[in-house]
């Protein structure tokens, strides 16, 4: 197998509107980060993606953009940034820049000319459709709630938008728009960033027919089948490539929604020349209910496991994995496949961090995860702040579908601010996460869970992950190696090998808070050793009792043998 850094690497997540702000006015900003590279790197990790921090009206916080170019102003200048790029090099730490391009803000000087007139220069940029008997040109739904076409009296037509009204989709079919897009990718590489996180780019390219959608019990139709993986979307990615991404060292990672084992071949194949990576959905995205992810039912672990294990298996060799439980439009991992309840939060958080790091792929840790930071559980409308929530409840109470007081538990569960309240840095005022008043509230568990304590604790969380990414760094099996499931059908236990040449790694994840038992592999029960494990283990036999939430992983080098 090739190797390369982005192999090798640990990928940190930073929401920059919450991780930590420098001057006081709720919001954080780049200088926040600044402050914090010290921090990132006695985790360990070597990668930073962050969130978009570019101008934008801020109606998707910031992947709305309205100018390419320049930084948003309430996160800092273009000095801050050019600064943060040298800090963070200067660590060994690498910067990847959220790219959105699927579509922009409607405040970007493209789309204010776009909507001018039928005969603009910039009309073509966007998707403009006629009406079809006086109404939307098909029956798309937004992914947030509502049509996806918005009329505009001015031309009298309706332009398509897969989000927010406000987030009008680009016309990658025009190649002036291509060729904008590959300019300022190559602005932003040559000031030394190390490569990009890809928003919904696998929805750039749209069947140009624009049918009706399946209309599947919901209030509009699916524009799945005709906007994801659409008919030029590995020839738009190998375009870019060619353009862009061949000229320099970068990694890059694509989100792919309802991406197939066979399609991610094709994003992210070692010969394709598109991606280096994509991020799938379907180990969180999968277990929703009939109105998408809105539901309060608990994930089904065994429907998890064969998941991530068909992931492991199957791009083998053909792809690369990334690994993760949590970013900025997940719930709390810990909430959601950990248990959160204070009698087993750290000793979950670190469980899941073994099952996750252990695997094949590049790990993903979003902030605040190395801390087993949970979900905030707001039980009032007025605390949220996420236009997705915001819609989404009124939309389905108002049409019946669910009541106020159900819909209310399924954001406390599902929705996406659990994961944007503040960085929780120390137990004193806003957590440290600002000197005024926060943008959003910040979780009240604060007091107990920070990474004041946990630095100063060397059986946290915190420390647990950075030896896991330690471990990683050291040991060639961890990245490298073949994976092999155990134990497939077991309803608590999660296990597999990974071997590497003379190397032999055994990891056990107990996800249940009831006591698992299971039998060590042959191999495994003699010479081997504990590389790490969350509960001290130090016993074992032939058969192992596991603990609720217990996990260790035991590692065998057939030459230390010899």
């Amino acid at each position: 197998m090739k190797k390369n850094w982005w192999k090798e690497s640990v990928v940190y997540q930073i929401y920059p509107r919450s991780f930590k702000d420098s001057n006081g006015d709720g919001i954080g900003d780049i200088p926040g980060i600044i402050e914090k590279l010290d921090y990132l790197k006695e985790l360990g990790v070597n990668v930073l993606w962050i969130s978009p921090m570019l101008e934008s009206p801020q109606d998707d916080n910031g992947y709305d953009i309205s100018d390419y170019r320049r930084i948003y102003n309430e996160y800092g200048t273009m000095e801050d940034y050019e600064k943060l790029l040298e800090e963070a090099h200067k660590r060994g730490i690498k910067i990847l820049m959220d790219l959105v391009v699927n579509h922009t803000s409607d405040e970007h000087n493209w789309f204010i000319e776009s909507r001018k007139s039928k005969d603009n220069p910039y009309r073509d940029y966007y998707i403009w459709r006629n009406p079809v008997n006086g109404k939307e040109p098909n029956n798309w739904g937004s992914a947030f709630g509502g049509p996806a076409w918005e009329y505009d009296p001015k031309t009298e037509m309706y332009y398509l938008h897969l989000f927010s009204r406000k987030q009008p989709d680009l016309n990658w079919e025009n190649e002036k728009v291509r060729q904008e897009v590959y300019d300022m990718m190559n602005f932003w590489c040559e000031k030394g960033i190390d490569g990009f996180r890809m928003d919904v780019i696998s929805m750039i390219s749209k069947d140009q027919s624009y049918p009706d959608g399946e209309m599947n019990g919901g209030l509009y139709g699916d524009f799945g089948p005709y906007c994801v993986h659409g008919p030029r979307i590995h020839e738009f990615l190998q375009e870019m490539n060619r353009e862009v991404l061949s000229r320099y060292d970068v990694m890059t990672v694509g989100e792919t929604s309802g991406v197939t084992i066979e399609e991610a071949q094709k994003y992210a194949g070692e010969d394709r020349n598109e991606l280096n990576m994509v991020f799938q959905f379907e180990h969180v995205d999968g277990q929703g209910s009939e109105h998408g992810k809105w539901t309060t039912e608990k994930y089904d672990f065994r429907e998890f496991k064969k998941v991530m294990i068909k992931w492991q298996e199957e791009l083998a060799g053909k792809a690369w994995n990334s690994l993760f439980l949590g970013n900025h439009d997940q719930p709390r991992s810990v909430s959601r496949f950990g248990n959160d309840n204070p009698a087993y939060r750290e000793t979950s958080a670190k469980m899941l961090a073994t099952c996750l790091h252990m695997m094949q792929g590049t790990p993903y840790v979003y902030q605040g995860e190395e801390l087993g930071m949970t979900n905030a559980y707001f039980t009032e409308l007025k605390d949220y702040r996420d236009i997705e929530s915001i819609q989404y409840f009124h939309e389905y109470t108002e049409a019946g579908i669910y009541t106020p007081e159900y819909m209310m538990k399924c954001l406390m569960l599902r929705g996406r601010d659990n994961a944007r309240t503040p960085m929780q840095w120390e137990d004193s005022h806003q957590a440290g996460f600002t000197e005024g008043t926060p943008w959003i509230r910040v979780n009240s568990n604060y007091k107990e869970i920070n990474a004041k304590q946990q630095l100063s604790d060397p059986d946290s969380i915190f420390h647990y992950y950075q030896k896991l990414i330690r471990l990683r760094k050291e040991k060639p099996v961890i990245v490298y190696g073949a994976f092999e499931a155990l134990y497939r059908d077991h309803e608590q236990i999660f296990a597999y090998t990974r071997t590497l040449e003379g190397e032999k790694l055994l990891t056990v994840c107990n996800f249940s808070e009831h006591v698992a038992e299971m039998e060590i592999p042959e191999e495994f029960q003699k010479n081997a050793k504990c590389l790490i494990t969350n509960l001290g283990r130090e016993d074992f036999g032939e058969k192992v009792t596991l603990k609720p939430y217990e996990a260790f992983v035991l590692y065998r080098n057939q030459e230390d043998e010899k």
